[in-house]
């Protein structure tokens, strides 16, 4: 779990800007303890968060993405979002900073929330 108290999906995202600081090695290790089922991934030295999620057809599929989209417009911070039959596949980084932001875990946590409802 995180050094803070509350859960990482009810953290407040800060709001990002050009400059601020990506994830260090350490906070990298205890966050994804807190999203085990997020890989990352480097894409042309960009680090980012993905997970894949499946589903039973392609309009469950699909309700499940508009509720990422609806998610990420409230917090003002966007992933990519592949739709595939069964499938979704989310992944969140901070585009301003190139990487990984304490928010891109925050909205993991809270996008793993969206599969329970």
């Amino acid at each position: 779990m995180s050094s803070f108290k509350e859960p990482l999906a009810q953290e407040t995202c800060d709001a990002c800007y050009a400059g601020a600081p990506k994830v260090s090695s350490d906070e990298l290790d205890t966050l994804q303890k807190d999203v085990p089922l997020w890989q990352t991934k480097d894409r042309d030295n960009v680090l980012q968060l993905e997970r894949l999620f499946t589903f039973t057809n392609f309009v469950t599929a699909m309700g499940f993405a508009n509720k990422v989209g609806e998610l990420a417009e409230s917090a003002n911070h966007h992933p990519a979002i592949l739709v595939e039959w069964g499938k979704v596949t989310v992944t969140w980084w901070t585009h301003k900073i190139g990487g990984l932001h304490r928010n891109d875990f925050i909205l993991a946590a809270r996008t793993d929330l969206l599969t329970n409802k």
